[in-house]
């Protein structure tokens, strides 16, 4: 669980400080830059996975191709910054397994990852330059500060659940080495410093290994084994697991073939949706030392589980089933409406199997880590925004209650344009994204190459993308009230057909009454604010939150 991340120089990302709670809305306009801070968790994930390079590669510059390194730094005009450095605070879980098999065991579960990279000209590579690590750094989080680290509300039990071990010095360190090289017989020397990242073993004996920076072609996060630094391991694991999901129609109609080596997760694409659900579903079988395996669902109980969930979306849902043909060897997800007409996964709607990739999501306990989602109201009846939003809110961990298999440490980052999705979530859920014009610092130029000439500070202007927030949430409780959310800013973007935000309370108005979620969520909407009733079009919320509702609209389409 990502509940912290600063980045510094990395596209339109300056000065950034974001705090995450389990689940969270970016909202903003095209353009402001939203995706691009999902693309730093990305790029932090792939970073902690695979060689710099290859990380760079599955980062998308603005024409949605793989980016080149210097697309990533942030700019200003023609000049480039030099560094970019970024900041996660996170919670990982207690234990992982390695590439070759062998389980870890973090030694404690609340740490500080820290990273600076370094651009570098290269004549020898074709693009020009390359990558180059100028800090690693991983460190833990005390234990007695995690009341403090973890703004967002929760319950002591939730927190105890999660925020375990103990730890007295860091797991990756970042040194400088001075040395003096003689030159000639007439003794010349020269003196060079050189950069030293070591990464240390989780006891308290044991000499940390030690890498020369300038010569690393990945991060030593990401070559860690479980002999060696467990919990560094345990980390890196974590990291891996913050995907973003762009759910592909074609892919969540395919079917599976049934053999060892289909995969029986969910892809970020949504592959492999029959074999997921289908293992989900299977029988488990007797335990040796008992007879009573009531404990277990059944196939018919996951499957059910599924169908009321999407039932939320789509008034004509009867069962759901993945049946298996002997003959093709192949899975095929199954979708019967009341009137007992079945319907494959081909003939589902874009918008519905996305519904159903979530749900498939939400009872799967082995998926965890971060969920990234863009405009997930896409191919969504408006009608229907309440239950996705429910469903999204249901796959976050429920910190009212102790993380386990029925509750996983799961967190959930969407972003959006619609201001229909951010006047129903929580208001202390909602991040609000804008392109504010700076001024250039002394702070700012130190990104920068040093052989850059850019203009004195008072002539120079950027634009960057800045997260605000609500006031009386808390956010804005632990954080800096400059960020606050400019009221006219946000009534402007909820009511963007208003005239003027101070016409008379009986003026009309063209805005829809959304419908009230299946199940609502515990906490208070952007909408339920008193500080914006006033100033919006009246909303009739005069709903029974404690009943089910019938909706009057037409059926949706499969």
């Amino acid at each position: 669980m990502l509940t912290r991340l600063k980045v510094r120089g990395f596209k339109n990302l300056v000065n950034v400080d974001v705090r995450f709670g389990p689940f969270t809305c970016i909202a903003g306009v095209n353009g402001v830059g939203k995706s691009n801070l999902f693309d730093a968790i990305r790029f932090l994930s792939a970073l902690a996975d695979r060689p710099l390079l290859e990380a760079v590669s599955t980062i998308r510059d603005s024409g949605k191709r793989a980016s080149d390194i210097r697309s990533l730094f942030h700019h200003i005009g023609p000049d480039y910054a030099k560094t970019m450095t970024f900041e996660a605070e996170m919670i990982v879980p207690p234990s992982a397994v390695d590439d070759l098999g062998q389980r870890a065991e973090a030694s404690i579960t609340m740490l500080r990852y820290k990273l600076e990279l370094e651009y570098r000209v290269a004549p020898d590579v074709l693009i020009g330059g390359r990558l180059a690590i100028k800090h690693e750094e991983l460190t833990h989080i005390k234990l007695s500060d995690a009341s403090r680290t973890l703004l967002f509300p929760h319950r002591p039990e939730w927190r105890n659940s999660v925020a375990q071990g103990k730890r007295n010095s860091a797991l990756i360190s970042t040194e400088s080495e001075t040395q003096t090289q003689t030159l000639n017989k007439l003794h010349q020397s020269e003196t060079q410093t050189q950069t030293l990242i070591k990464l240390h073993q989780d006891g308290t004996s044991g000499r940390p290994r030690t890498f020369i920076a300038a010569d690393l072609p990945r991060t030593v996060l990401s070559a860690t084994n479980a002999a060696e630094s467990p919990t560094a391991l345990v980390a890196r694991r974590e990291m891996q697991s913050w995907q973003l999901l762009q759910l592909e129609p074609t892919q969540l109609r395919k079917e599976d073939e049934f053999s060892d080596l289909t995969p029986t997760r969910l892809s970020s694409t949504g592959a492999h949706l029959p074999a997921t659900l289908y293992a989900l579903a299977r029988p488990h079988l007797p335990q040796a030392d008992t007879t009573d395996n009531s404990q277990y669902p059944t196939p018919e109980q996951i499957y059910g589980q599924v169908a009321n969930r999407l039932a939320e979306l789509l008034d004509d849902v009867d069962t759901l089933t993945v049946e298996r043909d002997e003959r093709r060897e192949l899975l095929t997800l199954y979708l019967t409406g009341r009137d007992q007409t079945t319907h494959s996964a081909r003939a589902l709607s874009d918008g519905t199997l996305r519904f159903l990739a979530l749900a498939v999501i939400e009872i799967n306990p082995a998926t965890g880590g971060v969920i990234c989602l863009e405009e997930p109201e896409n191919g969504i009846h408006p009608a229907r925004i309440p239950a996705m939003l429910y469903l999204l809110q249901a796959i976050a961990t429920d910190v009212d209650l102790p993380v386990s298999a029925d509750n996983p440490l799961r967190q959930v980052i969407i972003n959006t344009h619609e201001p229909a999705v951010v006047q129903l979530i929580p208001d202390d859920s909602l991040l609000f994204a804008s392109l504010e014009e700076q001024q250039a610092t002394a702070n700012t130029y130190a990104l920068f190459n040093p052989d850059a000439h850019p203009p004195m500070p008072e002539q120079l202007r950027f634009r960057s993308v800045t997260f605000r927030y609500l006031p009386d949430t808390w956010r804005a409780k632990g954080g800096d009230s400059s960020h606050l959310i400019a009221k006219g800013d946000l009534l402007a973007y909820l009511n963007p057909t208003a005239p003027e935000l101070n016409r008379q309370p009986d003026a009309p108005t063209s805005v829809p009454q959304p419908d009230a979620p299946t199940r609502p969520p515990r906490r208070r909407r952007v909408i339920d604010r008193e500080d914006l009733q006033l100033l919006l079009p009246t909303f009739d919320q005069d709903h029974d939150h404690d009943q089910d509702h019938d909706h009057d609209h037409d059926r949706d389409t499969l």
